[in-house]
């Protein structure tokens, strides 16, 4: 089977639809759930006339469905082409991981401040939902329950312009599914980061939290730079002018 028809399925084998017509906030919903399980790989192509037939509509819900993913940088549009899953480069990859820094900090300022023993019993259940993960050797669970116990300690804060921007930047790399291409032993080491940012977060010691959120992001970082040797995760970066 060819490479692109491959893809086609990956994304509509994705997607809820029984083709009886769906309003297009439903649409939308829809598509965005499913490139951000990570089941779907960057670059992948988005078939319109698929989408649209499962969904029951003409192609202008699913166009527009497109545009907005677009601005949320999830999707890419390119004339002859058509629409992809968007592919970042690796400096992408890396300038969305510290702006991702600069914001969860912001927010962890705030939160463990903030934050109430329903919130601890919060991070306290993600952070033995990551353990599990470990000790399944389950790859995107670990991905998955990483992303849901960095939200319980910043949650709290209450900002919600800050989550909103957050949000949307953890969103950009959510395709490529970083944390399923990390080894294993560098995978340990993360983990002990979670280990020190939950104590840090149980004390109320901002001080100490910042200096683990700082530590776990370097090394977040530091990881990454291994990601380019695997072949099609990245888009190749502009030519130089």
């Amino acid at each position: 089977m060819p490479p692109a028809r491959r893809r086609h399925s990956a994304l509509i084998n994705r997607l809820t639809g029984d083709g009886t017509g769906r309003p297009q906030a439903a649409i939308l919903d829809e598509l965005r759930r499913a490139l951000l399980d990570g089941q779907v790989p960057p670059g992948t192509p988005i078939p319109v006339d698929e989408v649209a037939a499962l969904f029951g509509v003409s192609h202008i819900p699913v166009r527009e469905s497109l545009k907005t993913l677009i601005g949320e940088g999830l999707v890419e549009h390119r004339p002859n082409l058509g629409y992809t899953v968007a592919m970042l480069t690796a400096a992408e990859l890396h300038e969305m991981y510290l702006v991702r820094e600069v914001l969860e900090s912001a927010a962890l300022t705030a939160a463990v401040r903030a934050a109430t023993p329903a919130d601890d019993a919060e991070a306290g259940s993600a952070h033995q939902a990551l353990d599990a993960a470990m000790r399944r050797h389950d790859v995107r669970g670990y991905h998955q329950d990483s992303r849901r116990f960095h939200w319980a300690l910043v949650r709290p804060c209450g900002m919600r312009r800050l989550l909103g921007m957050l949000e949307s930047a953890w969103n950009v790399t959510e395709p490529l599914q970083a944390m399923t291409h990390v080894g294993d032993s560098e995978r340990v080491r993360l983990h002990a980061d979670h280990g020190e940012l939950l104590a840090a977060f149980l004390a109320r010691d901002a001080p100490a939290l910042l200096r683990a959120s700082h530590k776990h992001h370097h090394r977040l970082r530091a990881t990454l730079h291994g990601l380019p040797q695997h072949t099609g995760l990245f888009a190749e970066p502009p030519p130089a002018r």
